[in-house]
């Protein structure tokens, strides 16, 4: 049976009408897993070992080799020991001395990936917020800056607190968009940033100066974007509608794509508008970063343009994404504005997914349990077999990460749950009894461990 969503009252656009951006996912790749030897006394390193700083942001913690006794690695019908040296999974003994850790029995499955989050904009944890209606993203962005200024806690807090239960629920990494405009100035990318810092070593972050306002339509924003990319407080410049929101495709696409040539940084840009103008704005983005040699650094995220061409249609453009190694994002609010991701990466399209606001002045909902969100985007798209299910847990790409696919040298980046298997995890979605990160357990029976 086809799940329904609920119609929206009259007068009073939701977010999910405005921008479909409830629901949605991020996850790390599950793909095949190395065997693992069981755990026993060597003096010798073993084989694939990275260092932690260089798996992780460089965060110089150090690691201790680490066995996880009893897991079954990806559902594996036979549990095994999964050893850890240096943040990294090894196919070898483990060392002399090494610190183990009961698994239980428990399903050792990837930590996820959130590929759009907005956590400077968030409620979490904080007094409830009623909202009031909107007509448009103008207004939208208008709440977003009554809500900024009624907040008592500074955005670090705010962020860090959405940020740390992410991690508790088996996120290992997230892009953070983080507003920038005269309203904030740079509070939102400060915050985030300071946030990040806190957690780097738990979580990997990747902070984009999203003009959430506008590029063009309001001024001041483009100066502050280049002052953030000067700084070094982000790693990738932002934009918005070129043509329905900012109405200015060309003035503004120059302006974000100049800024990322200056600075070396990538471009991560929402696009909502459907038919010809989003399809416009995905020809001016495809142009310029082939202009601009800027393959493999550019990402367009929601593309709500694109669930609705034709085969012929998303070949061609598909086509254009592969040669220029273009990645998209995308959100999960109904099987007509998910992307079509298998005829994506047909054409070598990276393809992520995302848990867009939380508890923010758009939407009371939002979790950032990228797991859930997994369950939704099965739910939406109104799969039932065991691959399709798989299919709805990963997808790392978009971030440029390393899989961690259990594989020797991988990060040691993962979740133990109790269940049977990757598809019944995905539909019960049960507690994360531990969640792992570079080798280091970072939360436990659903609760972050602070350092």
């Amino acid at each position: 049976m086809q799940p329904t969503s609920p119609s929206p009252s009259s007068g009073a656009l939701s977010r999910r009408t405005m921008l479909a951006g409830a629901a949605a996912l991020a996850g790390a790749s599950a793909t095949a897993v190395a065997t693992v030897a069981p755990a026993q006394a060597a003096t010798a390193p073993a084989a694939g070992s990275v260092s932690a700083e260089a798996a992780h942001g460089g965060s110089g913690r150090r690691h201790r080799a680490v066995v996880f006794r009893d897991v079954r690695v990806l559902g594996a019908a036979k549990a095994t020991d999964l050893v850890v040296v240096d943040g990294r999974v090894s196919d070898g003994p483990a060392p002399r001395g090494a610190k183990v850790v009961d698994g239980g029995g428990r399903i050792a499955l990837p930590s996820l990936v959130d590929a759009h989050i907005h956590p400077d904009k968030t409620t979490w944890e904080g007094s409830w917020v009623s909202r009031r209606p909107a007509s448009g993203i103008a207004d939208y962005v208008a709440q977003d800056v009554e809500l900024f200024r009624s907040q008592r806690r500074p955005v670090v807090e705010r962020a860090y607190g959405l940020m740390s239960h992410a991690v508790s629920r088996g996120t290992r990494a997230m892009r953070a968009h983080a507003d920038v405009a005269p309203a904030y100035g740079l509070a939102g990318v400060e915050g985030v940033a300071a946030a990040r810092e806190r957690l780097r070593h738990a979580l990997d972050v990747q902070i984009v100066a999203f003009p959430q306002h506008g590029v063009i339509r309001t001024p001041g924003t483009a100066a502050l974007l280049e002052k953030a990319a000067r700084q070094g407080l982000i790693d990738m410049i932002g934009g918005i509608d070129p043509i329905g929101f900012d109405e200015a495709l060309d003035d503004q696409l120059d302006v974000v794509f100049g800024i990322a040539d200056r600075h070396g940084v990538g471009v991560d840009i929402h696009l909502h508008d459907r038919g010809e103008k989003g399809m416009k704005a995905m020809r001016g983005i495809v142009d310029r970063t082939r202009a601009l040699s800027l393959a493999g650094k550019v990402t367009v995220s929601h593309v709500f343009c694109l669930p609705g061409l034709t085969d012929r249609e998303l070949s061609a453009i598909a086509a254009d994404l592969g040669e220029q190694d273009i990645a998209l994002t995308t959100v999960a609010p109904s099987d007509s504005l998910v992307l079509p991701i298998a005829r994506l990466r047909e054409h070598g399209v990276r393809v992520g997914l995302g848990s867009d606001g939380v508890r923010d002045s758009w939407s009371p909902f939002g979790n950032a349990d990228m797991m859930h969100r997994a369950h939704i985007l099965g739910w939406v798209t109104d799969v039932r077999l065991d691959e399709e299910l798989k299919d709805c847990y990963g997808g790392a790409d978009v971030m440029g990460l390393a899989h961690a696919d259990f594989s020797a040298g991988a990060p040691a980046d993962f979740v133990l749950v109790r269940g049977e298997c990757l598809p019944q995890v995905v539909v019960d979605m049960p507690r994360r009894d531990m969640v792992v990160h570079g080798g280091v357990v970072v939360a436990r029976d659903g609760e972050f461990l602070d350092e």
